[in-house]
């Protein structure tokens, strides 16, 4: 598939080797060189498109589920849920194995919800055994949150395995799938999903403005009167957009616009198989790459994705994450700093609009770097072995 944004005008924009936001195609920042009110009659169009696109994304129907549109990053999707969905005197398990996880635990603290929490390496994907145990043990936990890809690393959770565990004890399930949604097949029925949440500048390629969550539509309308936020009742604002296809509150309506040809660029690319065959060969080609410069992932290949790999800081007295960082920014590309807490890594995405050619840019770039620095990888390894 071509790629358009060598038809931007006068420069190239670095490339996003990120989590988010990404590398966006040109059409896609074209789209937002419109105004809309947000009462027009197209936008309103444009939304209950949008909403039935990602409806038909999660493997779904819309006569038992939605796609609820909310302002804002996907931290604010995640907090509407949490917010909006367990009841007052309810109980939310967390299972945590990296940053996000231990983000929804906050969120759920700050909300002064009864929380309980699963932890785990941050190498480690949560047991669905534990869940089970857990739900058997304690009858008090009526919602369990977990996050499919965990960018912290960018392992990929069992969340059907956990679903079933979930299912089995008919408690209400979770799914933060940030940086998976779009690009790694989820069926929300087949995973016993009741909320899933997503960002619209994360694996469908749109640009920051707002959070999308898709819910089982029996499980949300028997949250009312559980909402402790005004702006993030989830309830109240798919009620809003049922209603008359409006937002409560203004919309990101350029955002809406980009995410709308995001949402064609998919479909044109052969949807979530298309999108995801592309990031794996990003994937693939980006490890090859670097092992032969000499790098080593974190994760054991089992339990690695295809969005986001974090790599060790490599053992030479010479390397220096941030000078490594500020050249191959200046080079054009930008990574990512590592989250991992018990061990130096950075991290480089596959996603947004990058191809091979891309990949094989940046490992020219790190090759290049890495010479700057005076720091040899493959001959420091080969005198160690």
């Amino acid at each position: 598939m071509s790629d358009q944004r060598s038809s931007l005008p006068n420069a190239k924009d670095k490339t996003l080797f990120t989590p988010g936001p990404l590398t966006t195609s040109y059409a896609v920042k074209q789209a937002m060189l419109h105004d809309l009110g947000s009462r027009d009659s197209a936008f309103i169009e444009i939304v209950r498109d949008i909403r039935q696109r990602l409806v038909a994304l999660a493997m779904a129907s819309e006569q038992t589920h939605t796609a609820v549109l909310m302002q804002g990053s996907g931290t604010f999707g995640i907090e509407a849920v949490i917010s909006s969905t367990v009841p007052r005197d309810g109980k939310l398990l967390v299972l945590v194995n990296g940053a996000y996880g231990r983000r929804i635990v906050q969120i759920a603290q700050v909300l002064g919800i009864d929380t309980a929490v699963l932890s785990y390496a941050e190498n480690q994907t949560p047991d669905p055994n534990d869940v089970e145990t857990l739900l058997q043990q304690d009858p008090a936990i009526t919602n369990v949150a977990v996050v499919h890809c965990e960018t912290t690393t960018g392992i990929l959770n069992p969340v059907e395995a956990i679903g079933a565990a979930v299912h089995r004890h008919g408690r209400t399930y979770f799914v933060d799938a940030m940086s998976s949604f779009g690009a790694v097949p989820l069926d929300v029925n087949r995973a016993h999903i009741d909320y899933v949440v997503s960002s619209a500048n994360k694996c469908i390629e749109g640009v920051p403005g707002f959070s999308f969550i898709i819910a089982r539509r029996e499980a949300l309308l028997a949250t009312r009167g559980w909402a402790r936020s005004l702006s993030l009742d989830l309830l109240a604002q798919y009620e809003g957009l049922e209603a008359n296809g409006q937002f409560r509150f203004t919309p990101p309506t350029h955002a809406l616009l980009a995410f709308h040809q995001a949402l064609r660029e998919l479909a044109a690319e052969g949807g979530v198989e298309g999108r995801a065959a592309r990031y794996r060969h990003n994937h693939l080609t980006l490890v090859a790459g670097m092992r032969a410069l000499g790098f080593q992932e974190y994760l054991d290949p089992v339990d690695q994705g295809y969005i986001i790999t974090s790599f060790y800081y490599p053992d030479h007295p010479n390397f220096d994450f941030g000078r490594f960082y500020d050249l191959l920014n200046s080079h054009g590309f930008v990574i990512y700093p590592g989250k991992v807490s018990d061990a130096a890594c950075f991290r480089i995405g596959h996603i947004g609009r990058i191809f091979e050619a891309d990949v094989r840019g940046l490992l020219a770039a790190v090759r290049q770097v890495l010479a700057e620095m005076q720091v040899d990888l493959v001959q420091t390894s080969a005198s160690v072995a």
